[in-house]
């Protein structure tokens, strides 16, 4: 199971017992190749990597006027090379579902990233049958989320053929620790999703306090 890739005692620790990290500090500041290079040769042959998208991206420009942007990014988490498994997008609350911008953008990313794509909307004009079919058609998954922040964003939606969950902690989002019967429930999900044919994550990101790795471990 995946947990946040944060720090270096994760790291140290995800290489030995899980067998997927997000790395969420893209989102904040870019990473050379040989930094992704250097990541994927500290890991086995089947371990992935998630990759969030840089802020610049879906919060400054909401998506819009990013083709070289992308194509930096693109250029720089090919050093993870086969372990690249997915690229993470999260919205802001504030970014409303546009047609014209949601094609422009994901044309531009289906065309400089071979690797599956995760998208956390968090406005609801994103949960609606329109929307679900350009995912769907695009080979987008759309993230589960706890807690929810719209109604429908708790279950996975768009792509079938990915599944992924992104629980950032609740009732204190990024800190409060999950209780056995909450990591039981979710392990019922998970099994289930794994039945289907899905490839299914399952991130924790309430790292605050330093719950993800431990509630990763106690879900295997």
């Amino acid at each position: 199971m995946p947990a946040d890739f944060q720090h270096q005692e994760v790291v140290s620790n995800a290489m030995r017992r899980l067998n997927a990290v997000e790395i969420n500090s893209s989102f904040r500041r870019r990473h050379k190749p040989r930094t992704y290079e250097r990541w994927a040769n500290s890991v086995p042959e089947d371990f992935k990597f998630s990759v969030k998208l840089p802020e610049e991206i879906t919060h400054d420009r909401g998506l819009v006027g990013c083709n070289e942007i992308l194509k930096i990014f693109a250029a720089e988490t090919a050093g993870l090379g086969s372990k690249l498994g997915a690229w993470l997008i999260q919205l802001p609350p504030k970014l409303a579902f546009d047609p014209k911008t949601f094609d422009s953008f994901f044309d531009l990313v289906n065309g400089c990233n071979d690797a599956m794509v995760a998208v956390e909307p968090r406005n609801a004009t994103w949960f609606t049958e329109e929307v679900e079919s350009r995912l769907i058609e695009r080979r987008i998954a759309r993230v589960a989320t706890d807690p929810a922040r719209v109604p429908g964003s708790e279950e996975p939606g768009g792509w079938h053929g990915l599944a992924y969950f992104r629980w950032h902690g609740s009732p204190r989002m990024y800190y409060s620790d999950y209780d056995c019967q909450a990591l039981s429930s979710l392990g019922r999900r998970l099994e289930s999703a794994c039945l289907g044919e899905a490839e299914t994550w399952c991130i924790f990101d309430n790292t605050a306090a330093g719950a993800a790795l431990r509630n990763a471990l106690d879900l295997l």
